[in-house]
């Protein structure tokens, strides 16, 4: 397995909301709208979560970015705006340490995001990830094509709106939602000649897609990969390589990740993956599960006594940060050997720190 790690070359897959910067673009640029932006958003994405759980042909996790766009239109957001709203956006603890090191040690990154463009590009570049190698949303195009919508466009995305809103003081109605947000996406707006899906949201199978023609563009396989997710939109890209041998690692995930990865972290910072990263170069999946393994049975142990940890569970960087920091102690899961009471213990923990990490989008899919 060594050798075939390196003969692809070292390569990782990120999310990028999450795992890399806890904002969420789309729901920040959403509340430029107004009070009434967040609770517009949130209706959507419950919308997204249950159409895509419910498997409907030709749509996907995430695809949440593509059905905000009209009210986009609506409000006259611009592509300067969300670059604006990106500026905003924090780095995950510990990211650009763990960039830094990976990068040091000739790993090939990529960050396979549903984030619009311009956020993607933005945190790729704070981080010294290359355009080349960020798959992600291009909105640019659609943006650009406000001047040739109808009067009538607008007089539908008003009224859905003031629908939506509405909707959100009963957000658990499901059925509610679905009926009317299946009418204003499949029917209204189609009818005057606006295809939602022109916009190719990367999320999904899409990062499943885009996982399987890097690798193999590397003419490698996905037993030798790695790939960092947490929601809805990644549990393809994870079950993807975690099916094939590979490492999925699900960093501070909620129901919709934690199940499709084998490997999970819950922690504030990031940092604490470079472990796992070594733990693959240095035996593979094997060797990354073992120690995931060793973490989750003695972090107590750990976290009194950091000093004894053993040196192929951490590296010395990272214990002298934990012993100069005394900060938030991580977990690790071998989630592949759980049960389902097990994940469900995993889950709460995850989203537990999720919350801390990610605030208010933690609540999202």
């Amino acid at each position: 397995m060594v050798e075939k790690v390196h003969e692809m070359g070292k390569t990782i897959f990120f999310d990028l909301e999450g795992p890399l910067s806890p904002q969420d673009n789309a729901y920040e640029v959403m509340k430029l709208i107004g009070e009434e932006g967040a609770p517009i958003f949130e209706v959507i994405s419950k919308y997204d979560d249950f159409i895509s759980l419910e498997g409907r042909e030709g749509y996907e996790p995430g695809d949440t970015l593509a059905l905000i766009v009209p009210f986009f239109f609506l409000h006259g957001i611009t592509e300067e705006d969300i670059r604006r709203v990106s500026e905003r956006a924090k780095i995950v603890e510990g990211a650009e340490y763990l960039f830094r090191k990976l990068q040091a040690d000739n790993w090939d990154i990529y960050i396979i995001s549903t984030s619009y463009g311009q956020h993607a590009y933005n945190v790729g570049r704070k981080l010294g990830v290359p355009t080349d190698n960020i798959i992600c949303t291009n909105i640019s195009k659609t943006l650009r094509e406000k001047k040739a919508l109808p009067r009538k466009f607008f007089h539908t995305i008003k009224k859905a709106e003031e629908d939506i809103i509405e909707l959100y003081s009963d957000i658990e109605n499901t059925e509610l939602i679905v009926n009317r947000l299946d009418e204003f996406f499949f029917h209204q707006l189609p009818s005057l000649s606006y295809d939602i899906f022109a916009i190719r949201v990367i999320g999904g199978e899409r990062k499943a897609e885009a996982v399987r023609q890097i690798v193999k563009e590397k003419e490698g396989e996905l037993s030798n990969a790695i790939t960092v997710g947490d929601s809805i939109t990644d549990y393809k890209m994870l079950n993807e390589v975690a099916t094939h041998g590979g490492i999925s690692v699900v960093f501070n995930g909620n129901e919709y990740a934690v199940p499709y990865a084998n490997v999970g972290l819950a922690s504030v910072d990031i940092r604490f993956l470079l472990i796992l990263c070594d733990a693959f170069v240095r035996g593979g999946k094997g060797e990354v599960m073992e120690v995931a393994t060793k973490w989750e049975e003695n972090r107590e142990v750990f976290e009194k006594n950091p000093s004894d940890i053993p040196d192929n569970c951490i590296t010395a960087d990272i214990r002298h940060f934990i012993m100069k920091q005394k900060k938030f102690f991580p977990y690790f899961h071998n989630i592949e050997h759980a049960n389902e009471r097990r994940k469900d213990e995993i889950i709460k923990i995850h989203k537990q720190v999720r919350m801390q990490v990610r605030e208010d989008a933690g609540k999202l899919g």
